[in-house]
């Protein structure tokens, strides 16, 4: 599986918002200039973290944006669902039919298996962890 940049940049928002909490709502612009990503695509992608109810809004010359969770709530699995949807790391994992061998390959039970664990991982990683720079993998 290869992450789309609405993943990796979605995850970049919830992670800036939750750095800049205390600030109140945050504009989109600021959030741009820190993570340089346009203005515009910053706007398609928090459509999406406002309906899944990570992020909310504030309107007026004060508005902004803000975090609707708190920060060690979300978990990157929630996000990667958000924008691939649940997805395995093959075809054959979600749709054996697919593949003729799919009944007695082993193959794509450890596919299976890998999947299982990534999601694990990003499940139990949250942006809390990446803020904080508490992730246990940062080495």
């Amino acid at each position: 599986m290869k992450l789309s940049t609405r993943s990796r940049y979605g995850t970049r928002i919830l992670v800036d918002l939750a750095r800049n909490k205390d600030k109140g709502p945050i504009q989109i612009g600021e959030i741009s200039k820190r993570q340089d990503i346009s203005v515009k695509y910053l706007e398609q992608l928090i459509r999406p973290l406002k309906k899944a109810k990570l992020v909310t809004s504030v309107r007026g010359p004060k508005g902004g944006h803000l975090l609707a969770e708190k920060p060690e709530n979300i978990s990157l699995g929630q996000v990667v669902r958000l924008f691939e949807g649940q997805s395995d790391l093959v075809e054959c994992v979600s749709f054996p039919e697919k593949c003729a061998m799919s009944d007695d390959c082993q193959v794509r039970l450890a596919w299976r298996d890998a999947t299982a664990v990534l999601y694990e991982k990003l499940d139990s990683t949250t942006i809390s962890d990446l803020m904080n720079g508490d992730y246990p993998g940062k080495d």
